[in-house]
């Protein structure tokens, strides 16, 4: 199976590295947790397909938003991959998309970003920008505030010089935004 770890080769491991166990279930539709996507796997990019077409598990879109806290999002390594860094508090409100998923979508995405070695799963707060999930049975909806609890996958084991590279607040593979383009690999 494809993964960013058989794309960037060695990967630097430490003892630090953790990954949270599964979020907030919902009761009528089972399973389900709320992931945040900033790169590749948004609408309209190359590994979009992985959340929508249901051979890795189920997945519904539920409307965007951008993260409560800034972080740095940049485009590094030889494939010009995304990399959010976890260093919560400096760089931009990321934007990106929330979708509603159930384990085995989340196990499928664990393995595709290299969780934990390379990313890590981490539940931040993202503040909904535009909300489409009418569904009541997904029992997913922000709070008061817009406000709603998700995963995303960021990165706290980096080449520090990373954080001199230009930060992003939102993502695109085909360098819409002055971006390097992203290097789309074949499958192995």
């Amino acid at each position: 199976m494809f993964t960013i770890r058989t794309v960037l080769g060695a990967i630097k491991c430490s003892s630090t590295h953790c990954w949270q166990k599964l979020g907030p279930t919902v009761k009528k539709f089972g399973n389900m947790t709320n992931v945040f996507v900033y790169g590749t796997l948004k609408k309209g990019q190359p590994n979009h397909h992985y959340m929508i077409d249901g051979t890795q598990g189920k997945g519904k879109y539920c409307g965007s938003g951008v993260t409560a806290e800034k972080y740095p999002l940049v485009v590094a390594g030889k494939y010009n991959i995304p990399f959010l860094l976890d260093e919560p508090g400096s760089g931009q409100e990321v934007s990106g998309e929330i979708y509603t998923i159930d384990a085995q979508l989340l196990q499928f995405l664990d393995e595709f970003e290299s969780c934990p070695e390379l990313y890590q799963r981490k539940q931040v707060k993202i503040r909904t920008v535009e909300w489409e999930a009418s569904d009541k049975m997904l029992g997913v909806q922000p709070d008061a505030d817009g406000m709603l609890l998700c995963f995303l996958y960021c990165t706290n084991t980096f080449d520090r010089e990373w954080l001199k590279l230009p930060y992003y607040s939102n993502y695109d593979a085909f360098g819409k935004f002055g971006q390097p383009k992203y290097v789309l690999r074949e499958c192995r």
